[in-house]
């Protein structure tokens, strides 16, 4: 009913590539322009994970999406919000310029997915607010962006914090080497939408 309220009719070129890949619990990078859908590809594949594994019993997130900047965070919360609408997901997003005390009572409140920008959740993760040891879906969105803003080391560390056994899923509108580099590193398969 979300999908069908936000609009939705029929799946664009890397939505009809990649949610299949990605329900079937493989690692995924996906290369599209923006506004193919990329967000959307995510968010029900993140979704269907969550319902298939039933009711969230420690409030613990499990899934995280990293973005680069506020705007896209509070843009890929929203799209969550709509989609997500009649689930009973809750679905914080975390990033800095805002009151840091705001979010982290959300995050206490319970949340199955945290949208983050890589500053502010690092400084949640170090003061234990934040625990990444449920997290079952891993997002990299924008990771082009992600790395032309310096964001590689602060990625590779959250990396380092999240369970072995999890899904990662990049996302980019182009695919600079170092992507290509850190799919090698956490197995992911490449997907190009070549707009079909």
């Amino acid at each position: 009913k979300g999908i069908s309220e936000a609009g939705y009719e029929r799946p664009t070129g890397i939505q009809a590539q990649a949610i299949p890949l990605i329900l079937s619990g493989r690692d995924v990078i996906g290369s599209s322009q923006t506004g193919s859908g990329k967000t959307a590809v995510f968010l029900l594949t993140i979704y269907t994970r969550l319902l298939a594994a039933g009711p969230n019993t420690t409030g613990k997130p499990r899934a995280l999406v990293m973005v680069p900047t506020r705007e896209l965070a509070t843009q890929v919360a929203d799209d969550s919000e709509k989609l997500g609408k009649y689930l009973e997901f809750k679905t914080v997003a975390i990033y800095g310029g805002v009151e840091y005390n705001k979010q982290v009572n959300a995050l206490k409140e319970g949340v199955e997915l945290v949208v983050a920008t890589p500053g502010r959740m690092i400084d949640l993760y170090k003061s234990r607010t934040l625990s990444l040891d449920s997290i079952e879906i891993f997002v990299i969105d924008e990771a082009d962006r992600m790395f032309d803003m310096g964001f590689l080391p602060d990625i590779r560390r959250i990396i380092s914090r999240l369970p072995v056994r999890r899904q990662t899923l990049l996302f980019s509108a182009t695919m600079p080497p170092v992507i290509a580099a850190l799919a090698r590193e956490t197995r992911t398969i490449f997907m190009e939408d070549l707009g079909s």
